[in-house]
């Protein structure tokens, strides 16, 4: 799991490079447009930088059981029903995300064969699709593992590490 973990760790800190520059390019287009005139496709930018943050973070925050969950009616439940409800929700999250990502990955693969570009700035984005593909599929991995301990444990939940 230490390699698990260096992944999650170099996929956040990339995540964390592309929000600066998110930061960088929404400042310098605030002066630009001040001084004179708004930086051309910086909305684009924004957008795809915007999805290589979102999907880079998904497995860092799993592995730290950050994300939010409502959870009212099944912390009620106790014993069986409860490891059972959680265990298929992790499941499905499973499911999803490995969905997601491969969807993605196939249209980034389409867009490769066919050469588009972005409207604005006239850049290959297929990249960030490809990117945004890969952060899902980390996720899909952190939920895999969750999963099988939850097997291997006989019991699931949000406990933290």
């Amino acid at each position: 799991m230490k390699s698990l973990d260096r992944i999650n760790r170099g996929l956040c800190m990339v995540a964390g490079i592309a929000l600066a520059g998110m930061i960088l390019l929404t400042f310098g287009n605030i002066v630009t447009r001040l001084i004179w005139k708004p930086i051309p496709g910086s909305v684009e930018l924004t957008g795809y930088l915007s999805a290589v943050v979102a999907a880079f973070s998904l497995s860092f925050t799993q592995s730290r059981k950050g994300h939010i969950a409502v959870d009212i009616l099944v912390n009620a439940l106790s014993g069986r029903p409860r490891i059972l409800i959680q265990l298929l929700n992790d499941m499905l999250c499973l499911g999803f995300s490995l969905l997601v990502g491969w969807q993605i990955w196939l249209r980034a693969l389409v867009l490769m064969r066919t050469g588009e570009v972005s409207e604005t700035l006239q850049v290959v984005y297929y990249p960030f699709l490809l990117m945004a593909s890969v952060g899902f599929f980390s996720l899909g991995l952190i939920l895999f593992f969750d999963v099988a301990a939850a097997l291997r444990s006989g019991r699931t939940g949000r406990q933290t590490t």
